[in-house]
């Protein structure tokens, strides 16, 4: 084999890297990546437990210092999320829910026509604002057991609005707890 046959060979090595590198200096040139921008989970950060002493968390007003300030407006607002599985109307049907119709005083799981669970059976006693306050913020925490699949109300203000709403919703409304 000849030089010149070398030469041949290793031109079009070099001229398919130059190919190749040039394609990809270009594609870069048109087509600019999007950055990922604010999509998807914020993935939380690890948490120092070892020797540091953990933050308090903030603590809530006492309900009925929230309950004062509740705007049953407002509990209607947010009682939206509830009505795809309790009804509000005086005499209204049971859905996946009871109906809540003047649910303050009424004895746990006692609505006619409603087939509670064996937990909130169990649970005894009448609905009074704290209770209903420590159900809609974590039903099952405060009734192990039951079946609702609702997760839960975290804001306080926005239990104490619903709360003042449910009042309104009864012929012979309770009072609500002195401060």
């Amino acid at each position: 084999m000849d030089s010149f046959e070398l030469n041949k060979i290793a031109g079009a090595v070099l001229g398919a890297l130059l190919l190749a590198m040039g394609t990809g200096f270009l594609a870069e040139l048109i087509y600019k990546p999007k950055p990922a921008g604010d999509r998807g989970y914020a993935l939380p950060a690890a948490e120092e437990t070892a020797g540091a002493a953990a933050p308090e968390a903030a603590k809530e007003e006492p309900l009925p210092v929230r309950l004062a300030s509740a705007d049953a407006t407002k509990g209607q607002a947010a009682a939206k999320k509830c009505m795809a599985c309790h009804s509000f109307e005086k005499g209204g049907p049971n859905k996946v829910g009871p109906d809540l119709y003047g649910v303050v005083g009424r004895p746990k799981g006692s609505h006619e026509g409603f087939n509670y669970s064996a937990a909130m059976k169990a649970k005894g006693g009448d609905w009074t604002y704290d209770d209903l306050d420590h159900f809609i913020h974590a039903p099952k925490q405060y009734v192990s057991g039951t079946i609702m699949a609702f997760a839960g109300v975290p804001s306080g203000a926005e239990r104490a609005d619903i709360l003042a709403y449910l009042r309104t919703l009864s012929d012979k409304p309770v009072d609500f707890p002195k401060p």
